[in-house]
């Protein structure tokens, strides 16, 4: 199932504009970064519903919508895989999208609360089968990130009227992979490279602008406005998806360089080349996050949102409660390096092909747009405050999570846990945040709790479950298109064990 792209009732520097004053006059300052010495990266869904006059066939007037932020996550951190805990009490990504993508998931558990009370309010309304939800047909999600999200998404052409804004690569490079420029925890040789020659604040200088004011960015398509033994199998992914960035743009420009991501290829993938120019990454693969020393685990937010436009946001769980997936209908990019061709190739273009994916399923033809407004605490906006202040600039190393819910909204946490959590502390049920997946599960179960047993659907009636595994795993028609996605395009996914799913 394709869903065809709507007319567009909104633009991308509103959605943007939204996002950004919800940041300023909605978060604490708690969890935020030192203003003129990290940076963040910022993330949110946003709720898109008919005005009252379009919601009442009334279309004389020009089409208006209410936007409304539903969820919104801050981070730049991943955990490495040494301290991924089995008992899911610790958040093992907490980059700004993912923060946001599980922020939103508690927003959908509310709702459905909600629903199941009978209260009018709700996004969802009646599906066909028992005991199952689907969303209310004039709504429509639109997901927002201020930079372009890590992994293939962020290896972008760099064309050659461009000023060269990577230090040259050193053939000692090709030996010491960490040090890959892009890696949001880069050494510090590297950070130094990146603060003599910035490529984003130098990119940003150079690129002509439109007579709006927004960069023309260099699109080559339309702009359309303990450890863990993880389980991979062999790569899907075709030679000609493995090829480097094209040497030649439309219009005969050639690409002399890329933007290079500091994720590094998932096993099983075919790897970089790390040759200078063009040719240095190989592009459609999957890619895990970087880390210092303690490789992760946690794969690309381009691959993560490329998932989540074939399975949808809402997760296996509540899978169990919805006719149909909870798709986005659009992602939206804050002003940074960017390219429409590398993002439609990396969320859309490496699953165009699966098929056979089970009812409700479907890859989605979401639109993909950049806006023109910074992000105030993106790194190229401190960098620019800084100047030549002292001190080094740094990834902010705490995670806010807000979600529209009336209880306990907000949730700050550092390096997995609510900030300031002690090592003795770890255990105690205060030392969880509420996005991690057992908190995720006891509201989940909660929810469970509040319907009536012959008011569940049959995937929670036949059989009786008790681990998070077992719910998981009971989602049939999520897991067949989990199944599929993976044999026909993500092969290489890193799939943590079961016993890190056992939890109750």
């Amino acid at each position: 199932m394709v869903r065809a792209l709507t007319r567009t009732m909104w633009t991308a520097d509103e959605i943007a504009q939204l996002c950004y004053e919800h940041y300023r006059t909605r978060l604490p300052k708690q969890g935020k970064p030192d203003p003129n010495r990290e940076w963040t990266l910022l993330a949110a869904v946003v709720k898109i519903q008919p005005a009252a006059n379009q919601a009442h066939g009334i279309t004389n007037k020009p089409a208006q919508v209410m936007k409304e932020v539903v969820s919104m996550g801050t981070g730049t951190k991943c955990i490495g895989q040494s301290k991924m805990r089995k008992s899911g009490d610790i958040l093992n990504d907490s980059h700004a999208e993912v923060i946001a993508r599980r922020s939103f998931q508690r927003y959908l558990l509310h709702q459905l609360h909600l629903a199941a009370a009978l209260k009018e309010d709700s996004i969802f309304v009646p599906g066909t089968q028992r005991g199952l939800w689907k969303l209310r047909p004039d709504l429509s999600f639109v997901f927002f990130s201020s930079h372009t999200p890590c992994g293939d998404a962020s290896i972008i052409p760099m064309l050659e009227f461009e000023d060269q804004p990577c230090c040259p690569v050193r053939r000692d490079w090709a030996s010491k992979p960490s040090e890959a420029s892009g890696d949001l925890e880069a050494p510090e040789d590297t950070e130094r490279c990146e603060g003599l020659c910035s490529p984003v604040t130098k990119k940003m200088r150079l690129e002509p602008r439109t007579p709006d004011g927004v960069a023309q960015h260099q699109s080559f398509g339309h702009q359309e406005s303990g450890p863990v033994t993880p389980d991979v199998s062999g790569s899907h992914v075709t030679a000609q998806e493995q090829a480097p960035v094209t040497r030649t743009a439309p219009g005969g420009v050639k690409v002399v360089d890329v933007y290079r991501t500091g994720a590094k290829c998932v096993p099983g993938e075919a790897g970089d080349s790390r040759q200078p120019g063009a040719a240095y990454h190989q592009v459609g693969l999957l890619r895990v996050k970087p880390g210092r020393g303690d490789r992760t685990c946690s794969l690309s937010c381009s691959d993560k949102l490329a998932r989540w436009n074939v399975l949808g946001c809402q997760g296996a769980l509540l899978m169990h409660l919805l006719e149909e997936p909870i798709y986005l209908s659009a992602v939206v990019i804050g002003r940074c390096p960017y390219s429409q061709e590398a993002m439609h190739r990396a969320l859309t273009g490496r699953c165009w092909n699966v098929s056979a994916l089970p009812k409700g399923f479907g890859v989605q033809e979401m639109k993909i747009q950049q806006s023109g407004l910074l992000f105030e605490q993106s790194r190229s906006a401190v960098q620019a405050r800084r100047a030549d202040g002292p001190g080094r600039l740094a990834p902010c190393g705490a995670a806010i999570s807000w979600s529209a819910v009336p209880e306990q909204p907000l949730d700050v946490t550092a390096n997995g846990f609510p900030q300031g959590t002690t090592k003795k502390a770890i255990r105690c049920l205060q030392a969880r945040s509420r996005i991690s997946k057992v908190e995720l599960f006891r509201s989940f179960q909660k929810l469970l709790s509040s319907i009536s047993e012959d008011e569940w659907p049959d995937s929670l009636r036949l059989r009786k479950l008790e681990t998070y595994h077992e719910y998981k795993e009971a989602a049939s028609a999520y897991q067949e298109a989990w199944s599929a996605l993976r044999k026909q395009a993500f092969g290489s996914w890193i799939r943590n064990p079961p016993d890190y799913h056992q939890f109750k």
